[in-house]
């Protein structure tokens, strides 16, 4: 175990590229960091262990109380960060129960194993993972911290109870618990799955004679872009400050999937993409997001947190990285 005086933090979803970039900044600030793990057959295992040698891996699981509170009750942690969930939209439609049971109960569980190893002292800080999604059809733009929310997905309505949940926890037994409204926030360790990670990693493979075209959806989505390194600085934020409270993460800009076509082609050195880019009705939502711009003024201004990487840098940050990594798959 770690000495009494080195903070601890304990991360689920520490598999995620969230989890993975908070785990190396709460590290560099000296904190212990726990992190849980479903099942130690899990693929990411080994990852985990080579990036962050230092981290303890517990075994736990959000659709399981007891293991949760026997993992808090272990590490004993001073904030508990809830990255963990069924996180794909398109998934969430076709496995809602699922998605309501992790996402949404999930962090139930979570907050009410803290509330019984914690006994009411206060101790234990909790930062939920809120997303952008909450808002969906959005009722007025930018979005912020009070904009009223309406989710268009399993996966934005199990968030809404979450961060609900979240908030009745703080309310009702004066828990040190905040939520992060994260906008889209991308990184090299994106899931494929994901629209940004697709795109990249496609433009690459097209650009070393791999593949031959990429399918899409909906082209003229709007998203609010950032770097997911950036935005873990805020989660931690979020817990230094006195009082508990709810931000918006976002770097104040939109872009069309278009544009993401536009910059990721370009910086593998393709100028037209359209002879690549096919557009496929069966990966448009059955109740669609079109817009999403997020105002972190508040975070700005309380936590003195900005976005650091650009737009454009972010897409050639991924693109480079896909490249090397699909270079190294041919040779």
């Amino acid at each position: 175990m770690a000495p009494a005086t080195q903070k601890r933090a304990l991360i689920t979803g520490i598999t995620g590229q969230d989890g993975l970039y908070l785990s190396e900044l709460l590290i560099s600030k000296g904190y212990q960091v726990f992190g849980l793990i479903r099942g130690q057959n899990n693929p990411k295992l080994k990852m985990v262990e080579t990036l962050l040698p230092t981290v303890e891996l517990l075994e736990g699981d959000l659709g399981d109380m007891s293991s949760l509170v026997k993992a808090i009750t272990y590490c004993q942690p001073d904030e508990v960060y809830n990255l963990a969930a069924i996180s794909f939209v398109a998934f969430s439609f076709t496995q809602p129960e699922h998605t309501g049971n992790i996402t949404g109960l999930g962090a139930l569980r979570l907050l009410e194993a803290i509330r019984i190893v914690d006994e009411g002292k206060g101790r234990i800080r909790f930062y939920q993972a809120s997303t952008s999604e909450l808002y969906g059809q959005v009722r007025e733009t930018p979005q912020t911290e009070l904009t009223p929310f309406h989710p268009r997905s399993p996966y934005g309505v199990a968030k809404a109870y979450a961060h609900h949940m979240t908030v009745n926890y703080r309310e009702s037994y004066n828990m040190h618990a905040s939520c992060g409204i994260l906008f889209n926030h991308e990184s090299p360790r994106r899931g494929h799955e994901f629209v940004t990670r697709k795109v990249t990693s496609s433009v690459a493979r097209i650009k070393l004679g791999l593949q031959d075209s990429l399918i899409l959806g909906n082209l003229d989505s709007k998203r609010d872009w950032g770097f997911a390194g950036d935005y873990v600085k805020g989660m931690w934020a979020m817990l230094q400050q006195d009082e508990p409270d709810d931000y918006v993460l976002a770097t104040g800009e939109t872009h069309t999937i278009q544009e993401l076509l536009d910059h990721a082609f370009r910086a593998a050195g393709i100028d037209d993409w359209t002879p690549y880019v096919k557009q496929d009705p069966r990966f448009m939502r059955p109740a669609e997001v079109d817009l999403l711009h997020g105002d972190p003024t508040k975070a700005r201004k309380v936590l003195g947190w900005e976005p650091e990487v650009t737009f454009p840098e972010l897409i050639t940050m991924m693109v480079e990285n896909d490249l090397k990594l699909e270079s190294v798959k041919v040779h």
